[in-house]
C-alpha cells in the first residue's frame, strides 16, 4: 500500500507540473475570501491574511500552566499553536501547522491527523526542563483547505486545546522591556503580543516545498520572543532557521553569550534548500541576550 507520503509526493509533483504550464498571470489569482471564510467554520475561530497569501489561524494554549526555571510561559511566548493555509492550485491548498501538546495529547491527535490525511514531518521538544512536559507537532497537508480545516479541528478535539472563538487580545505594553534597547541591539524591530516581544526575521534565498514558494510566515522565518522576567530581564526563546553550514557557527556564538541550545532537529521533509531548526533559552538582561542573539544572526544568511 503506498504511504501517505509517498502519495503527498506524487499530488505535489502533478501540481507543480501544472503551474509550470499555467500562464503567470493565471496563477497570481488568489483565492476567493469564502476560501478562508470556509476554513475559519470548520476550525471554528477567526484567522489572519499574512504577507504572501497566507491564512494563519492561532490556536495558543492558553488553558495551560507551563514553566521554565521558575519562568511561567506565556501562551505567546512558547505556547503558541497554528496553522497556515496557502493556494496552490484550482482550489487546493498547502498546509503547515505546529500544534501544542502535551505528552498523553500526542498519540490521539496524531491518529485523528492521519485519518484525515494530514501527515506529521516532526514531533519533539522546544524546551527544555519545562514543567507539565510539552511536545510540539509539526504538520502538513495539501488538498481541499476545508477538508483539512475539519480534520485538524477534529484532531484538537482529542486534546484540551481550546477551541471555539480567541478571547481578546491583551493590550501590549512595552512597560517591562526596553524594546528599543532590544531592537537596536538586534538591528531588527519587532512587535509586542501583549508584554511579549516578538520579531520574525526571514532567510534571504526563497524557500521551496515540491515548486511551491513558501512564504516566511509559514514557519520558515527565524522566531525570537523576550517575556520579561523583571528589573530589566528576559527570558528568550524561539528557532533560529539555518542552513547546514550555519548550525555549529550559530551554536558557538550562542554560548559564548550565555544562550543555551535547547533543541536542533528539522520542521519540515521537502524543503529546498534544506533548513535545520535551532532552539533556544536564557534568561538574563534583555538588551545583553540581544545583543548575543544578533551575534547568532550575523553567522546567518538572514533578510535584514
Amino acid at each position: 500500500m503506498r504511504s501517505l507520503h509517498t502519495t503527498r509526493r506524487l499530488v505535489l509533483l502533478a501540481y507543480s507540473m501544472c503551474v509550470a504550464t499555467t500562464p503567470a498571470a493565471a496563477r497570481q489569482i488568489a483565492p476567493s475570501s469564502d476560501a478562508w471564510t470556509s476554513v475559519e467554520a470548520a476550525l471554528g475561530r477567526k484567522g489572519a491574511v499574512q504577507p504572501g497569501g497566507v491564512f494563519k489561524v492561532a490556536f495558543p494554549r492558553g488553558d495551560l500552566q507551563v514553566s521554565v526555571g521558575g519562568v511561567t510561559l506565556k501562551p505567546a511566548f512558547a505556547l503558541g499553536g497554528w496553522v497556515a493555509f496557502k493556494d496552490v492550485a484550482n482550489g487546493t491548498a498547502m498546509v503547515m501547522g505546529d500544534l501544542v501538546l502535551t505528552e498523553d495529547e500526542v498519540a490521539p491527535v496524531m491518529t485523528a491527523l492521519q485519518a484525515g490525511g494530514v501527515e506529521q514531518t516532526a514531533l519533539h521538544n522546544h524546551v527544555l526542563g519545562e514543567s507539565p512536559r510539552i511536545m510540539y507537532m509539526h504538520i502538513a497537508g495539501h488538498g481541499a483547505p476545508s477538508a483539512i480545516a475539519r480534520t485538524i479541528h477534529d484532531a484538537l478535539a482529542q486534546s484540551k486545546t481550546p477551541l471555539g472563538p480567541l478571547p481578546l487580545p491583551a493590550a501590549p505594553t512595552a512597560a517591562e522591556l526596553d524594546t528599543a534597547g532590544i531592537t537596536a541591539a538586534l538591528g531588527r524591530g519587532g512587535k509586542l503580543n501583549g508584554v511579549v516581544y516578538q520579531v520574525s526575521i526571514p532567510r534571504a534565498e526563497q524557500i521551496t516545498e515540491m515548486g511551491h514558494v513558501v512564504p516566511p510566515s509559514m514557519g520558515v522565518a527565524t522566531a525570537i520572543n523576550f517575556q520579561p522576567t523583571g528589573g530589566g530581564k528576559a527570558a528568550i526563546t524561539g528557532d533560529l532557521v539555518l542552513r547546514a553550514s550555519e548550525v555549529n557557527p550559530v551554536i558557538r556564538a550562542l554560548r559564548a553569550h550565555g544562550i543555551l541550545v535547547s533543541a536542533l532537529h528539522s520542521h519540515m521533509l521537502d524543503e529546498e534548500p534544506r533548513l535545520l531548526f535551532m532552539h533556544f533559552w536564557a534568561n538574563d538582561d534583555a538588551v545583553t541576550l540581544a545583543r548575543g542573539l544578533r551575534a547568532a544572526l550575523d553567522e546567518t544568511k538572514s533578510g535584514k
